[in-house]
Formats: C-alpha cells, structure tokens, sequence
C-alpha cells in the first residue's frame, strides 16, 4: 500500500503511533515542502513526547503556508510545544502570532496564560483566563456575573468592597 495520509490517519486511529511516525518521517524526506505532511508529523511527534523533534516540523509546514484548521493546530502545537520545553518566550510570541490569524482562537489564549504562569507573570494568566470564560462561557451563573469578571480581569487587585 502506498503511504498517504489517509494511512497515516488510520494507523494512529488505530494506536499505531510509532508506525505513523516513520512513515511520516519518510513521507517528510520524500516531500519536504508538502505542508500537511510536515504538520502530522509534527504531531505524532507530540503524540509521542517527542516534542524537540516535533519543532522543526511545525516550523517547517508553517513556513511551508499550511492553511485552515491546520495552520491553527500548527500555531497550537507550536506554541505548547516551547512551553512544554520551557521556552516561554518563544511560545508567547508564537500564540501572538496565532491569534493575528485566528483573532477568535481562544484555545490560544488559554495556552498563552499557562506560559505566562510558567513565566511567573500570575496576574496576566488569571486576567487572560478571566477573559476566556467571561467570553466564552454558557453556564448562567457565570453570564450573570460577567461585568463583574470582566471589571476584576483588568485589576485582580481591586478591592472587594
């Protein structure tokens, strides 16, 4: 059979994960521009706590204009992928960089504020968290308290009075 990433999907749909990645590894040396072979490969690396060699795959099938959903998840994976590795910096600006494109990504936002708590920058990481459920939330306990969430995410420090 072929490799395609057809195959690809359903080897790590099946756990097969090791598998997946060679074949990815040989399917990125025969097509090294192709963006979405650099982006799941990228991934069955982080699938696999594999994340330093995971970098330069999503580096690549980004620079190699990878679009859509995929692009996101590449910003995503990126960006996790520094913090995990503790390059907090890089992580920080890679989420920046991520919501210029998804503007309403708000996975980017709660990744951003675990890099800022990794970073020791507390207030930033509970105001940025603040925001995300103020904007996205369901729950009508949490709607009928958003001013109020939304006033304390921009000064934590404000007396409760």
């Amino acid at each position: 059979m072929p490799l395609s990433l057809a195959h690809i999907r359903e080897l790590r749909s099946n756990g097969s994960h090791e598998e997946a990645r060679e074949c990815l590894l040989h399917m990125a040396k025969l097509n090294p521009s192709d963006a979405e072979v650099l982006y799941e490969t990228a991934s069955v690396h982080d699938y696999l706590d594999l994340e330093m060699q995971a970098v330069p795959y999503y580096v690549a099938a980004i620079e190699a204009g990878l679009a859509g959903d995929l692009l996101r998840g590449a910003y995503l994976g990126l960006g996790s992928t520094y913090r995990l590795l503790g390059r907090f910096e890089e992580s920080l600006a890679v989420f920046e960089e991520g919501l210029r494109f998804f503007p309403d990504a708000q996975e980017f936002h709660v990744f951003s504020a675990m890099t800022h708590y990794n970073l020791g920058h507390f207030h930033e990481a509970a105001r940025v968290l603040l925001r995300v459920i103020a904007d996205t939330s369901g729950d009508l306990n949490i709607r009928s308290y958003e001013r109020a969430i939304r006033l304390y995410a921009e000064n934590l420090d404000r007396d409760a009075c």
